[in-house]
């Protein structure tokens, strides 16, 4: 075996989520190590049990035992999420290069060496795999990911085709670098681009049919996908500075509404003032809508101020990414 438990000269970490996945473990499992010996890495295999409720514990467990200083597991007691189990391998992993990649066999560990020679001789922080040829359903799984990923590349202006692949390779102070949550996990690249790894590549790798068990994911992921783009965009946009958003927007809004109270006002004055009957200011709609405007605006503004004291006495404030000190 090549796998030394040392973070002075681990080449690789392989960070693999997974739940409910007992029967493809061995096979992939056997089939990593192989790739590993063949180039000569050192290495290190982090499997994260997701709280599984089928045997994959119990296959961990064995494998370890067959490979203690190559395997290495974590096990939830129930399930977090794909996110929470990235980041509990990611703060685990010691190799120079950290591979993802799910325990479905639907990832190629074949992949590893070219992903691997894009971090450390090509200079990318991160490589993203596409699965340009799929094999999952084209109508409910294909046609709502090609459109996912273009509104992706839309809103954070990386060009990926498959932001959400599975098969990824960092560089290790990526991931020691950002914080996965939520269900963020499909947005890593993002992650890492707000963080100032910008050299993002892509490599299009193979597609496998599942041998085992059944998909965990449903179509309700592409809605709430979206919802954690816009929050992740949000986020990267106004997080440090939320008066810049509700400030902004609060005071517009009273502005619209204090402009519209002020023209109804005078509407009605010169109706009295030339003997016109006019409508009373109470029963008029447009006065109620300027008046919920301006008491919308000044909330608005108030959320703003709000968010600017939180900000302000957060311990993490002043947290910023130094990449290199003299």
């Amino acid at each position: 075996m090549c796998a030394v438990k040392n973070s002075a000269n681990m080449d690789i970490s392989v960070v693999i989520p997974l739940y409910n996945e007992a029967e493809s473990l061995p096979s992939l499992y056997q089939w990593l190590v192989r790739v590993m010996n063949e180039n000569g890495y050192t290495y290190e295999i982090l499997f994260v049990d997701d709280g599984s409720t089928d045997s994959s514990w119990e296959v961990i467990e064995n494998l370890h035992s067959q490979s203690p200083d190559s395997v290495h597991g974590i096990r939830f007691r129930r399930n977090y999420g794909k996110s929470a189990a990235l980041y509990s391998g990611f703060q685990k992993a010691l190799g120079d290069v950290v591979i993802t990649m799910d325990a479905d066999l639907q990832d190629s560990p074949d992949e590893i060496p070219e992903l691997f020679r894009m971090i450390t001789e090509d200079g990318f922080d991160l490589v993203s795999g596409w699965k340009k040829k799929r094999y999952d359903n084209r109508l409910t799984k294909n046609l709502p990911s090609k459109l996912f990923n273009a509104t992706a590349r839309r809103v954070t202006g990386i060009p990926l085709h498959d932001m959400n692949c599975g098969l990824k390779a960092y560089r290790n102070e990526v991931v020691k670098n950002i914080e996965v949550f939520s269900e963020m996990h499909r947005y890593i690249p993002y992650l890492a681009k707000n963080a100032g790894f910008t050299r993002i590549g892509e490599k299009v790798v193979q597609h496998r049919k599942r041998e085992f068990g059944v998909s965990k994911f449903g179509v309700s992921r592409f809605v709430n996908g979206y919802l954690d783009l816009m929050t992740l965009w949000f986020l990267n946009r106004f997080g440090k500075q939320p008066m810049h958003f509700f400030g902004m927007v609060g005071s517009l809004m009273f502005i619209i509404g204090f402009v519209a109270v002020v023209v109804v006002a005078a509407m009605k004055l010169h109706a009295l003032a030339n003997g016109v009957k006019a409508m009373l200011l109470g029963t008029n709609p447009y006065f109620h809508i300027a008046i919920l405007m301006m008491i919308l605006g000044c909330m608005l503004f108030l959320a703003g101020f709000l968010g600017e004291l939180i900000i302000r006495n957060s311990q993490s404030r002043n947290d910023y990414l130094i990449s290199k000190t003299l």
